[in-house]
């Protein structure tokens, strides 16, 4: 049965006082709808997408469509003053269509995970209407009108209702049909019109998550917004799928820091799988990213070569595991220019190129970017200015079809570490070919201003 996801963005956002319906304010590179579209377009048992929104802001999301390559946007629907007329507005323009689920999601939940679609999907095999919750974990209390506890439920009881919903076409239908007839119907929620109207439907309640939060207020947004720096996309498992090195063959690939570790993994992995990889450091080839002229000679080889650049990879870095009291001010330099101005003169010598392919550039930070760590400061303010470097980047040059990324290894066996850490037990660190995977499915993806933590699998 064919599931279609409808995107619900009619909401102005009043409640936010942004200036602009919050649906189309940016976070991590995109704006909020073009996350929440992204997912279900990525999502492989969705088949179509159709979103409701304001005609006023049509016309933007026309171009969110085309720019992002969202293939399954078929409809662009008419909203309505409130939310259940958004709702009928889709089931309208499905009404005389076979029938097939509708799966009804807030464009204001951008961190949906294809898990909960997933659950959403699974269990309208079995039942005709579906709630998404997650348990309550404040004690919920009833009040009357003067404001005293009329009661108060059992918590476990209880849960917090969430998006998407799904239901059968004709049981949403039927439904809304009835609630119609009625003169004093007020609603805000799908799956409340079923209950009421449709007594007899049972309706089945999948588990959500604490993740999958709206957007209503400010202080939300700045949540929301650390969510995704902090969100693992789900690249844990390290092995390249066919697909994957597939997509790899053919690509022309710059890498800073071919010449060890991560750097050198990603480069045999990804010429074994047909990438035409040009790898530049200074043991090398004498690139040195903290000079300017160095990187711009190194991306002026390969485009005079190769005529066109598709991902830039920069793993080049240094740590210093001193105290700053007594760091030489040589090392503090050295540690900046490469770790910090190096980075912003391969961005900047990479545009050009990047926004001819509509390519990707991608970074490296640390763990310690969350938290600056002691005897390493210098290392970990420059890690945590690599992450508002992409993050930033990925706002500036998402218009333009680049994407920026960054990969956020945990304890990484590598020449550096064991240069500052000496000898470690193995099962505590990961072996630098796992992080060069998890970069190689990151390039053949479509995510932008990511931070994609790379875990060390508990066994």
């Amino acid at each position: 049965m064919k599931n279609i996801a409808i995107i619900l963005a009619g909401g102005i956002g009043s409640r936010l006082n942004a200036g602009i319906p919050k649906q189309f304010l940016k976070v991590a590179g995109l704006t909020v709808i073009e996350h929440t579209i992204s997912t279900f377009q990525r999502h492989s048992l969705i088949d179509e997408i159709a979103i409701v929104a304001n005609e006023a802001y049509h016309h933007k999301i026309g171009e969110y469509v085309v720019k992002n390559k969202f293939s399954k946007v078929k409809k662009i629907l008419m909203s309505g003053a409130e939310r259940h007329y958004s709702s009928l507005s889709a089931i309208k323009a499905y009404e005389n269509e076979e029938e097939c689920n509708l799966i009804f999601h807030d464009a204001v939940r951008p961190l949906i995970s294809s898990q909960i679609i997933d659950r959403v999907i699974v269990a309208l095999q079995n039942y005709e209407a579906i709630d998404v919750a997650i348990p309550s974990t404040d004690t919920i209390i009833q009040v009357d009108s003067n404001n005293t506890i009329m009661g108060i439920p059992l918590r476990r009881m209880l849960r917090r209702g969430q998006t998407p919903q799904g239901f059968r076409l004709n049981t949403i239908k039927t439904a809304y049909e009835k609630a119609l007839k009625d003169s004093d119907f007020i609603t805000t929620d799908d799956c409340g019109v079923v209950l009421k109207y449709l007594p007899e439907t049972k309706i089945c309640v999948v588990e959500g998550e604490d993740s999958n939060m709206k957007l209503t207020y400010k202080e939300d947004f700045y949540l929301i917004e650390k969510l995704f720096q902090l969100r693992m996309t789900n690249f844990q498992e390290h092995v390249l799928t066919d697909d994957e090195k597939e997509k790899l063959q053919g690509k022309v690939i710059v890498l800073f820091g071919a010449s060890s570790g991560i750097g050198l993994d990603l480069m045999n992995l990804c010429r074994d799988c047909g990438a035409v990889v040009y790898g530049f450091s200074r043991s090398m080839n004498h690139v040195d990213i903290k000079d300017l002229d160095s990187v711009r000679s190194a991306f002026s080889l390969v485009a005079k070569e190769m005529n066109r650049i598709d991902y830039v990879v920069d793993t080049a870095s240094v740590l210093y595991k001193e105290p700053l009291a007594h760091i030489s001010y040589e090392r503090i330099e050295e540690a900046i220019d490469i770790n910090y101005k190096g980075m912003v003169y391969v961005a900047k010598e990479a545009y050009n190129y990047l926004e001819k392919s509509r390519g990707q550039l991608v970074f490296y930070t640390s763990s310690s970017y969350t938290r600056g760590r002691m005897n390493y400061s210098i290392y970990s303010s420059t890690k945590c200015a690599t992450v508002n470097f992409v993050q930033a980047l990925a706002e500036e040059w998402g218009g333009l079809g680049v994407r920026v990324n960054c990969v956020n290894p945990e304890r990484t066996k590598t020449p550096m570490r064991t240069k500052n850490f000496g000898i470690e037990p193995e099962d505590t660190l990961l072996k630098s070919m796992d992080v060069a995977v998890v970069t190689a499915k990151l390039l053949v993806s479509d995510l932008t201003g990511q931070i994609i933590d790379v875990k060390l699998k508990s066994i």
